[in-house]
């Protein structure tokens, strides 16, 4: 039997702002000082998407959120100084109405073709949703998530939508598309078990957070057969932060001049606000390190640091160009179609990891076949 083909690559776009160090801190000479800090303007931002681009990367993953710049006015902007790179747009669901939502990416897939997809984010922090105006919990929040999701496929695949749900109303709802227009994907993240019924019910790609291989083969398998039983099938994606050089010793030399640089103050204030988040991922990701830097190797190659002062995706794989690619094929063989990858500076690290570890994993891929 052959093996499945090469998983496809993604970067990151670090709109909430960039650098060396995730938790903007670094120790110099034995103090903590500010890291160098780079703006999430759109020069930068462009430089990124240009480097992403040329590395070889399908997509990149905008990122949604009050510390993030807006992806929906953000990435045309960026469509237009590249050339072929797509866009994983994500939205949280409920802070705008499926129709508007499906004609804003149907105004991008006209003005730039197969460049988009979406990635649908229901919220797992309680008070950045009241922030936004939105206060039902977070089974209800599950429930519209399903609702928005149905009513946003079928409007992009041009059917006229009805629905009487019990957040989302829609009547009459079409849009005005040529019957040509490309198809736009629909992601979805979720740990819970009222994400992973949405996710089986709805979605085309689930992502996951990079957790070790027997956790996330449950989970995949899981939710697997939940879509099986409604008679579908859908892919998988992992978000993972990548540590990766020439050799493995410059690469955990790295990872350790980044734990160096955290504030133990940024490290408290960080792991206090995660605890009071209803997310399902992110008490998974909080469970691999407890909040202590030690036993932070959670697997091979694989580093919970990230994840003292950084919410969301905590994990990066750490190693020699040779051993992050090799732990990538792995993850593949557990049936990860897709990476979205990130590193520090997203800048230089999409150059890198574009150029020393894919090639290496298509050819993992190509001696399996």
């Amino acid at each position: 039997m052959s093996s499945p083909a090469a998983p496809v690559l993604h970067w990151f776009l670090p709109t909430g702002g960039d650098g060396r160090d995730p938790g903007g801190v670094t120790a110099v000479q034995g103090r903590t000082a500010t890291a160098t800090r780079r703006a999430a303007d759109l020069g930068y931002l462009a430089q990124v998407a240009r480097a992403a681009e040329q590395s070889g990367f399908a997509k990149l993953l905008t990122p949604v959120g009050l510390g993030c710049v807006d992806p929906w006015v953000l990435t045309p902007a960026l469509a237009a100084v590249t050339e072929r790179i797509g866009f994983l747009v994500a939205f949280r669901a409920g802070l705008a109405r499926p129709t508007l939502l499906a004609q804003q990416a149907d105004t991008f897939r006209r003005l730039f073709g197969d460049r988009i997809a979406l990635n649908v984010v229901t919220g797992g922090d309680p008070a950045e949703q009241r922030a936004y105006g939105d206060h039902l919990p977070k089974s209800e929040r599950y429930v519209r998530t399903g609702e928005l999701m149905q009513v946003v496929r079928e409007l992009l695949d041009g059917k006229p939508v009805d629905l009487e749900g019990r957040h989302v109303r829609v009547e009459g709802a079409r849009l005005d598309s040529p019957a040509t227009a490309s198809h736009v994907p629909l992601y979805f993240g979720g740990a819970s078990p009222a994400a992973e019924e949405v996710a089986a019910r709805h979605a085309e790609v689930q992502l996951l957070w990079g957790e070790p291989p027997a956790a996330l083969a449950e989970r995949i398998a899981r939710v697997r057969d939940k879509a099986a039983l409604l008679g579908r099938t859908l892919r998988f994606g992992l978000r993972l932060h990548v540590i990766t050089r020439d050799t493995a010793a410059e690469a955990w030399a790295e990872a350790d001049r980044i734990l160096a640089g955290f504030d133990p103050q940024a490290v408290r204030a960080s792991q206090e606000r995660f605890a009071r988040m209803d997310s399902t991922g992110q008490a998974r990701m909080t469970a691999l390190h407890g909040g202590s830097a030690e036993n932070l190797t959670v697997a091979p190659n694989l580093w919970a640091g990230i994840g003292l002062v950084r919410e969301g995706a905590g994990t990066a794989l750490v190693g020699s160009h040779d051993e992050v690619a090799q732990r990538l094929f792995e993850y593949r063989g557990l049936g990860i179609d897709e990476f979205v990858l990130s590193g520090y500076p997203h800048l230089e690290e999409a150059y890198r990891v574009g150029e020393e570890v894919a090639p290496r994993l298509r050819a993992l891929t190509e001696a399996a076949a």
